[in-house]
């Protein structure tokens, strides 16, 4: 993969902040960003961390033109989120309204952490009455057939479909209230939210997506078992390998995802072998996980200020004991 296809290391004279404007820009243009993922405001597992970590950053960016998309989990929710409704007559107040008139159950808010990025939550059991509908149409769009009992894989297929849902009457919003015609984005996380991604896709919703894995699904189930995985990587029967785990629907979702996703991205040159070989398909763009370094730098100036204070703490103690000549030097101006 050429360099120009990877996220590289800038100089560090560079401003890397120059285009942090809370959306100013974004808005001139019509511009908007969602994204989704199944661990919006509901820890799991490390997605979680990565799409909280990268949130301020986002939310500076783009301000109110972004915002999270993921299932409603009451629980995490009613610690984690404020909820509040999107200001009258905004594309995203619309666009929940309508959403909500087919019987869906929709909280949005912000989430509470650093950047407090917009949030739109979708209640998974108020649309589960449309999950019959919802495996015919994946089935008649793409072949891919999902077993009842899995109920993690059915939940993901309704989370999909509400979200494409919404993203479609957001985008028809967008243009009933501006002249200039909308930029939409969508950004799906892991095999979870693949579903709605292959459903903005085979409704023909116009609009960009891009699908990102952090780790492939079947890369996972490989590795915990003696394979020798990375040796043995390009030679594998994936059908058979995905099939002999009894996740070959989950497998086949992810594959979709990939493969109809206008970009495909992952988090390293490893796991960009991983989508490769197992998912068929070259990632676009490797996206390294970063730091956010200004975080660091302000934990480390505390952590001197607080040095600093202790020392203070300890002369004042000692001027207690040993004479005024101390505590004069800490308490008077020098």
């Amino acid at each position: 993969m050429s360099m120009s296809r990877k996220f590289f290391r800038v100089e560090s004279g560079h401003d890397l902040f120059a285009g942090l404007n809370r959306g100013v820009i974004a808005a001139e243009g019509n511009r908007w960003t969602f994204e989704i993922a199944s661990e919006v405001a509901n820890k799991v597992g490390g997605i979680y961390t990565v799409i909280r970590s990268k949130a301020w950053i986002t939310t500076e960016e783009l301000g109110n033109q972004f915002a999270l998309i993921g299932p409603y989990k009451e629980s995490s929710a009613r610690t984690e989120v404020e909820e509040m409704e999107f200001p009258l007559g905004s594309p995203l107040q619309l666009a929940v309204a309508r959403t909500r008139d087919l019987g869906y159950k929709v909280h949005c808010g912000t989430w509470l952490v650093e950047g407090n990025p917009q949030v739109i939550l979708f209640d998974i059991g108020s649309a589960s009455w449309k999950l019959d509908e919802f495996k015919q149409e994946l089935w008649s769009n793409t072949k891919i057939g999902i077993p009842q009992p899995d109920i993690e894989t059915n939940d993901a297929l309704i989370l999909g479909y509400m979200v494409a849902t919404f993203l479609g009457e957001f985008k028809k919003a967008a243009e009933e209230l501006s002249d200039t015609q909308p930029k939409i984005l969508a950004h799906f996380h892991e095999w979870q939210a693949g579903a709605g991604l292959i459903a903005v896709r085979t409704r023909k919703i116009e609009i960009a997506t891009i699908f990102t894995t952090h780790a492939t699904l079947l890369g996972r189930y490989l590795c915990a078992g003696k394979t020798d995985f990375y040796n043995n990587l390009p030679h594998f029967n994936v059908d058979e390998e995905a099939g002999k785990r009894q996740i070959y629907h989950r497998y086949c979702l992810e594959r979709a995802a990939t493969h109809l996703a206008n970009i495909v991205t992952t988090v390293s040159d490893v796991t960009g072998l991983e989508v490769e070989h197992l998912l068929k398909k070259k990632p676009d763009v490797i996206t390294p996980n970063g730091l956010n370094v200004i975080k660091f730098s302000a934990l480390h100036e505390f952590q001197n200020l607080h040095a600093m204070a202790k020392d203070k703490i300890h002369e004042f103690v000692r001027g207690h004991f040993y004479g005024n000549r101390i505590l004069r030097s800490l308490l008077l101006p020098s």
